[in-house]
């Protein structure tokens, strides 16, 4: 399959799933998105693709601003808040490892919002 055939499917798969889903599940397909353009970001680092790296960096950041756009600052409290604060830090590491070129500070990242997607996950299965 080409590569634009497999974005094609991937958009239409994606738009799909979107559309029947909750908010929790709309957080966990952003999130597994972001981590895929996470992955890229690093290989585009590792193999020294400037321009590339620059591009997966800022789709990277785009999602974590769609992700804290979302959220419900009066409804939230401080879980939000932090959210927000974690959200903001993950957009600043992602800019200095791009700056660096530091596939390390995508690791960082990768690691902490793994470890966000596990709560989100915890939840859905709790409460459907």
């Amino acid at each position: 399959m080409n590569q634009e055939a497999y974005l094609s499917y991937h958009s239409v798969s994606l738009g799909s799933q979107a559309a029947q889903a909750s908010p929790v599940q709309l957080v966990l397909i952003l999130t597994d998105g972001l981590l895929e353009e996470l992955a890229r970001a690093r290989a585009h680092i590792v193999g020294r693709r400037f321009e590339l790296k620059a591009r997966s960096l800022d789709r990277c950041v785009d999602m974590l601003n769609g992700l804290s756009s979302a959220l419900d600052f009066d409804a939230g409290g401080e879980l939000v808040a932090n959210l927000a604060r974690l959200y903001e830090y993950c957009a600043h590491r992602l800019q200095e490892a791009g700056f660096r070129m530091d596939p390390a500070l995508i690791d960082e990242v990768t690691g902490l919002l793994t470890t966000l997607r596990s709560g989100w996950q915890g939840m859905q299965q709790r409460h459907g």
